[in-house]
């Protein structure tokens, strides 16, 4: 087991080592204003309230700031916030508060600085040392295997699937050679090497594969062309206008049912694995019908978290849809494709994780109602 272990990473290496693929050629780009960035506290608020804003109020302020970084380290600038760009109250930065500053030169050498964000990234450490730390003191040396198993799926995602899908590559074939990798290594390293964590390994790379025919069949049926928002949109102009944006949209899916598939498929391998050591004498009618029930409970409270997960996630567009400045009829908006895109997403990945049950369910009862205890 030790060795199967080792290969699995030795082919996390192989996957994330360069490639000597020729890049694609980038055109010229034209002359635009030169932007720089720094991070800078904020020294005194000279201004602050509300001004009009073509008929509309909207808040302001004029800050004196000390850079902190880069070319103009240590300097005084004077810095607008809300100058360009309608603000709200929350957006009001305080003094001692670190910022970032955006320096425009124009093309004939003029300069300006505007606040561009709060500075956040240190606060944002700290936050992910304090959830690190608390997985580790509650699920110990399994916690540990999981922030590995992390770490891992962010570098074969950052390092494999998002490189070669920009070399052209069809993401949905790179999507699920990186999530086959990310199983196989993840699932061992944050629940061991055992029958059980291999019964949740195999049923899970045949639910993803099956959510990812299904969505196949879902993208074609629906009509999805995969342009369903700005980010998809911007990707056909330069030189990603050759990436497959179905191929892309299901991508997507399959990225974001992987975490609950496995999680799925290991609970309910664990479930059926912990109900034949509690009674040795169950077959496997008793041990397949007693975890399938656990299952749908299971099932049945995770699709509701999914799609409360969705909304949360475009809550500002469901606000946006319910208030309808526009007065557009309510079914041209369902059938506008940003909606049937995320239906879409809902649906096959619900579905790809109730197919996982009885998967996982069939393959642990088989297997461990011949196991002796």
């Amino acid at each position: 087991m030790k060795k199967l272990l080792i290969l699995l990473i030795s082919l996390l290496f192989i996957l994330i080592a360069p490639s000597k693929s020729s890049a694609q050629n980038v055109p010229s780009v034209p002359s635009i204003p030169k932007e720089e960035y720094f991070k800078a506290q904020v020294v005194y608020i000279e201004k602050q309230g509300q001004r009009d804003n073509q008929g509309y109020k909207s808040y302001f302020q004029t800050l004196k700031v000390r850079v902190e970084n880069g070319s103009q380290k240590e300097k005084l600038l004077t810095v607008e916030n809300g100058d360009e760009s309608q603000i709200t109250k929350d957006q009001f930065v305080t003094v001692n508060q670190e910022i970032v500053v955006d320096q425009t030169t124009s093309l004939n050498n003029e300069t300006t600085y505007s606040l561009y964000d709060a500075y956040r990234l240190n606060n944002l450490l700290i936050f992910l040392a304090i959830f690190c730390f608390a997985v580790i003191i509650i699920a110990g040396l399994k916690g540990f295997g999981s922030l590995l198993g992390m770490g891992i799926s962010l570098s074969i995602i950052l390092l494999y699937i998002i490189p070669n899908i920009l070399k052209g590559n069809d993401p949905l074939t790179i999507t699920l050679i990186g999530a086959t990798v990310i199983i196989l290594i993840t699932t061992y390293l944050a629940h061991g090497i055992s029958q059980k964590t291999t019964i949740a390994l195999i049923s899970t790379l045949i639910s993803i594969f099956l959510t990812a025919g299904l969505a196949i069949l879902a993208i074609s049926f629906i009509s999805i062309s995969g342009i369903g928002n700005e980010d998809a949109s911007a990707l056909q102009i330069g030189t990603t206008s050759l990436i497959s944006l179905r191929g892309l949209f299901l991508s997507g899916i399959i990225i974001a049912t992987l975490g609950a598939l496995n999680d799925i498929t290991t609970t309910q391998a664990m479930t059926i694995l912990e109900l034949k050591k509690t009674n040795p004498k169950l077959d496997f009618i008793a041990l397949f019908s007693k975890g399938f029930s656990v299952g749908k409970e299971h099932i049945a409270s995770l699709v509701n978290t999914l799609i409360l997960a969705y909304v949360g996630s475009a809550f500002a567009v469901f606000l946006f849809f319910v208030l309808n400045p526009a007065k557009v009829p309510y079914w041209v908006i369902l059938n506008n494709e940003i909606v049937a895109d995320e239906v879409v997403k809902i649906l096959a990945g619900s579905i790809g994780l109730l197919l996982s049950v009885p998967i996982v369910t069939l393959l642990a009862s088989l297997v461990f109602s011949k196991k002796k205890f």
